[in-house]
């Protein structure tokens, strides 16, 4: 997935956020989130999310116990042991919704999804690729959401979907077909009794003013979401992204929002060097995921990106979504929890 680097204009809304403060007031209207985001100071330890047993970084602790690399299988672990969202395959996502929610549902826990097929996906950049057409996107969510059935679910919508139109990356013939699609997804993901859907609205290193994503969101269907999502596949820290999502909540009228911390626990690549976005060396962990964020806008904090799958093929790094098991030891190492 395309991301844009720190620009000056970033750096300034942050200052200005960071000095003035936002969100202070209660919002006039807003989805409900977990009942347990409402109050405390800071995140609190615990999940509500499901663990999936066999997922890349737990399947590679097992061959590192076997070949009798017990350190690394203990640092691993800090992934593995630890919800991470589940993306589904574009060509046919019900085996894998199917699997997941059935253990999440024998397990009394809630699984996290992401939707990602959007026609023309990612402008042709590292993760290219999406439905082939409007029907098609149609027939894939429509498959999505009936898989999910009455399970507990969170869905991440379209990451990069909405930016990609804001910053004029996807051409224009498909902006209105763009809303159109995501509007409708939200809308048939919602008919889902426990389903919870968040639009994604990128990061604030890439869109730096908030107004610039208020109309497209809401002609993305945003008011009939449980919110939006940010940070999704980025390393923007926390208070960062707080700050520029208490200000977007404002302007859509108290929206709620998700945050990705999978790999964010030390901020993003400085030095505003080329590509931060894709495989930064020195990165680490974020805060686990939990629905006790300590903030009442903030409904979850949620691993989207899976910590260790490459984002493209960048700095050595395999093709787009590919598991990386050095990338993700090195997250594990220098993870602060």
């Amino acid at each position: 997935m395309s991301r844009r680097t720190v620009t000056a204009a970033a750096l300034a809304l942050v200052a200005t956020l960071l000095l003035t403060g936002c969100g202070e007031g209660e919002p006039t209207k807003g989805p409900v989130g977990p009942p347990s985001t409402r109050g405390g100071e800071a995140p609190a330890p615990g999940s509500p999310f499901w663990v999936d047993p066999e997922s890349d970084a737990a399947r590679q602790v097992r061959q590192y116990e076997a070949q009798g690399r017990t350190e690394d299988a203990r640092i691993l672990r800090r992934i593995a042991e630890r919800p991470v969202a589940d993306w589904p395959a574009g060509d046919d996502p019900v085996p894998e919704i199917t699997r997941a929610v059935r253990g999440a549902s024998a397990a009394d826990r809630t699984a996290v999804f992401v939707a990602y097929n959007i026609p023309h996906r990612d402008c042709g950049a590292y993760s290219a690729g999406g439905a082939h057409d409007g029907r098609a996107y149609r027939e894939w969510v429509d498959a999505f959401a009936t898989a999910i059935g009455d399970a507990s679910a969170v869905v991440v919508l379209e990451p990069d979907a909405v930016p990609h139109v804001v910053d004029g990356c996807t051409p224009s013939q498909y902006h209105g077909e763009r809303y159109e699609l995501l509007a409708g997804a939200v809308a048939r993901l919602k008919r889902q009794p426990r389903t919870r859907v968040y639009l994604d609205a990128g990061n604030p290193a890439w869109i730096d003013d908030p107004g610039k994503l208020v109309e497209p969101l809401r002609r993305a269907g945003v008011a009939h979401a449980d919110g939006f999502s940010l940070n999704v596949s980025n390393f923007q820290r926390d208070d960062v992204v707080r700050h520029f999502g208490a200000t977007l909540s404002g302007l859509l009228g108290g929206a709620h929002f998700t945050v990705d911390t999978s790999r964010n626990g030390d901020g993003p690549l400085p030095g505003g060097r080329a590509d931060a976005w894709c495989n930064p060396p020195g990165r680490s962990l974020g805060v686990p995921p939990t629905d006790r964020t300590g903030d009442r806008l903030v409904d979850a904090y949620l691993w989207i990106k899976r910590p260790g799958d490459s984002d493209g093929q960048c700095r050595g790094g395999p093709a787009a979504g590919t598991w990386w098991p050095d990338y993700a030891l090195g997250l594990a190492r220098r993870a602060r929890s």
